[in-house]
């Protein structure tokens, strides 16, 4: 989940705009957490289903609402089934990570699609199954919400202050190897210090550990930064759609948080395996 960085105030209503739906979107996924349970599950649907239908509108496919409402139904359908939510996480995963990996070099608009649908679907199956994780599902989510935001944050103002050479010119042409650098350092900070106060303490892994995860965890949001401006490139759009004023689309938001679900995906389904 991409943080929520102002733009530099050109005109002030636009920055005034950008900073109050950040807040507001803010609030509202932070209160949703705390709920956790149904609720929580049903928020991350919808967003998948938003994403889902942003991504086929992207790539010029025919099936955009069809495809969001199909991915809210499986969402919701597959938490119904006795199905394990570790495995369902796993395989929505590795399935995200392969559509993902496969839309790069696709041309069939509905294998576009079928991607997509990949991609989304992630939301919806994974991010409920961390929250629900034992004990330390509420750490988890807020632990990836602070990495993933004040990963962003920090490359946006740090790049915007030290310049410098440009990390993939051809791919984002704003962003620097400063603000990486930048992003990753604050995002470490932040995950750090997220899972010393909500984390289950000595019970828990090292800090150690989850310094490396947060590492790790902000070098992936950046990735899935780059992959959707590079995806956006590819057929020519700016922002994913107008659903979010001031800040684009949930995809827009979203790409970095998706990388991060995905990993955390795979290392929710490796754990229960090795239980």
């Amino acid at each position: 989940m991409s943080g929520p960085h102002p733009a530099m105030p050109k005109p002030g209503g636009e920055l005034k705009l950008r900073v109050v739906s950040a807040l507001v979107l803010a609030g509202g996924i932070l209160a949703a957490t705390l709920w956790g349970g149904w609720f929580f599950r049903i928020v991350w649907v919808l967003v998948a289903g938003v994403v889902a239908y942003e991504w086929l509108s992207i790539v010029r496919g025919a099936h955009a609402v069809a495809g969001a409402v199909g991915v809210v139904a499986a969402g919701l359908v597959l938490a119904l089934l006795p199905l394990s939510p570790q495995a369902l996480a796993g395989v929505a995963a590795v399935a995200a990570l392969a559509g993902a990996a496969a839309a790069p070099k696709l041309t069939s608009r509905l294998a576009l699609e079928l991607c997509g649908v990949a991609y989304a679907l992630a939301f919806g199956l994974i991010a409920p199954a961390l929250r629900d994780w034992p004990q330390i599902g509420l750490a988890i989510i807020l632990w990836s919400f602070a990495v993933v935001w004040l990963t962003d944050i920090a490359a946006y103002f740090t790049g915007r202050r030290l310049g410098g050479p440009k990390l993939m010119p051809r791919v984002s042409p704003k962003k620097t190897w400063s603000g990486a650098i930048g992003g990753t350092l604050a995002g470490v900070l932040s995950g750090c210090l997220v899972w010393a106060w909500f984390g289950p303490g000595a019970a828990g892994p090292s800090m150690l550990f989850v310094a490396l995860a947060s590492l790790l965890a902000s070098i992936a949001s950046q990735a899935g930064d780059l992959y959707e401006s590079a995806l956006k490139r590819r057929f020519d759009t700016k922002d994913s759609s107008g659903l979010i004023p001031g800040h684009g689309g949930f995809l827009d938001r979203l790409d970095g948080y998706w990388a991060v679900l995905v990993l955390a995906g795979l290392a929710l389904f490796v754990f229960h395996l090795s239980l």
